[in-house]
């Protein structure tokens, strides 16, 4: 999926790239209003627009884009006054952010934008396959866990935030779904200790990363196999199905 990220702070622009870039996001940044007004070599599927630009006002290059375009548009802004959002939602944009957030909070309203513009929900690159090989399936937001399918050995809702393991409900505590969920979106990838605290918990969040381990140690004795979320070690971890794995689980 690409996205135009129009925004002339690199200290936010920079971190913001690379981060959606770890979930398969292909990111166009300018510094700009003009620059995210002029017609692009590739048209993006979803703008994010910061209000407060060195050449002219965000409100305005949301006027011009919709002028021409339907594309969806998230305002990312440090301006958090009520009637900046209305402002920003009657000239049309689909959503509005206030700074700080985090990638997670980012992503999900993403793909809530992209569900109500008609789009398939955004799934990061090469998950389906990896999806289908590990036997994993995550169900889309208007499914239940229960509703009726044929599951594999572990399904997902994210809508009912149900989770079962053959046909089995399994009681997860929130930040244990929301962790799961986050290692589901690509089974098979390691992802680094880094990326989930940044997204399951919060860039900015300061206590000990051990709350990890305690989460992961949890989620392995709930879903009834440690082999479920292997450790690559020094890096993170990964979900995969237990036996089908070349890494420890420890």
């Amino acid at each position: 999926m690409r996205l135009l990220l129009i925004e002339d702070d690199d200290r936010i622009a920079g971190p913001l790239t690379e981060g959606l870039g770890r979930y398969g996001f292909t990111v166009d940044h300018v510094r700009t209003g003009a620059a995210g007004l002029a017609e692009p070599a590739a048209a993006p599927d979803l703008v994010l627009l910061d209000l407060g630009l060195p050449d002219m006002d965000g409100l305005d290059v949301c006027r011009g884009l919709r002028a021409r375009s339907a594309v969806p548009i998230i305002m990312i802004t440090a301006r958090g006054e009520e009637a900046d959002r209305i402002v920003g939602l009657e000239l049309g944009a689909d959503d509005y952010l206030a700074k700080p957030f985090g990638v997670r909070e980012l992503i999900a309203r993403i793909r809530a934008v992209t569900r109500r513009a008609g789009a398939p929900a955004y799934v990061p690159a090469g998950a389906l396959g990896v999806e289908a090989e590990l036997q994993v399936q995550v169900l889309p937001a208007h499914q239940s866990a229960s509703g009726g399918q044929a599951l594999g050995p572990l399904a997902i809702s994210r809508r009912s935030r149900e989770v079962r393991v053959d046909g089995h409900e399994v009681a997860l505590t929130p930040r244990e779904f929301d962790l799961l969920a986050f290692l589901a979106d690509d089974p098979g990838t390691v992802f680094s200790r880094q990326q989930i605290m940044d997204s399951v918990w919060d860039p900015h969040f300061f206590g000990p990363t051990k709350t990890l381990d305690a989460h992961v140690a949890a989620l392995r004795r709930k879903l009834g196999d440690p082999g479920w979320i292997t450790t690559a070690r020094g890096v993170g971890f990964r979900l995969t199905v237990p036996g089908d794995h070349t890494e420890g689980s420890g």
